[in-house]
């Protein structure tokens, strides 16, 4: 999956009015980082690069509209096995995620094909979270 349009700071806007929303510069700023640079970030990720741009920022800022916009529906938690929590973009297609074991990198990735198949009858499936560990092809050729 390729980063296909840049989310203008008036769409996030809107978005964030439509979820019953307050939007303040500060989560338009972190959602805008989540929807259009694609990078999964952790909380401290968000902060590091964003806290240059508003000098005024702090960590609990961000964590607090980390989790209102979680709350909205806005945004998803990744939870990565590393214990951090990483964070997606959450009105977007199905997608499952690829781990890079050297670099840490967390790529979109499409759902594999017939997965709706597998669900054993019976259940009822709200969420599926699928993660694919390797090496991604930076690093692949960057160890070769």
């Amino acid at each position: 999956m390729q980063k296909t349009i840049s989310l203008t700071d008036s769409h996030l806007t809107e978005l964030i009015h439509k979820a019953g929303m307050r939007p303040s510069v500060q989560r338009i700023a972190v959602l805008s980082h989540i929807a259009n640079e694609r990078t999964h970030p952790t909380a401290d990720e968000l902060y590091s690069v964003l806290a240059s741009k508003y000098p005024s920022l702090s960590r609990t800022t961000v964590y607090n509209s980390l989790h209102a916009l979680v709350e909205a529906g806005l945004v998803r938690e990744l939870e990565i096995e590393s214990g951090n929590k990483h964070y997606d973009l959450a009105p977007q297609p199905e997608h499952s995620h690829f781990i890079c074991r050297i670099c840490g990198k967390i790529y979109d990735m499409a759902l594999p094909d017939g997965l709706e198949k597998m669900a054993t009858p019976g259940f009822c499936i709200d969420c599926v979270d699928l993660y694919f560990k390797g090496i991604c092809p930076d690093c692949n050729t960057n160890n070769n």
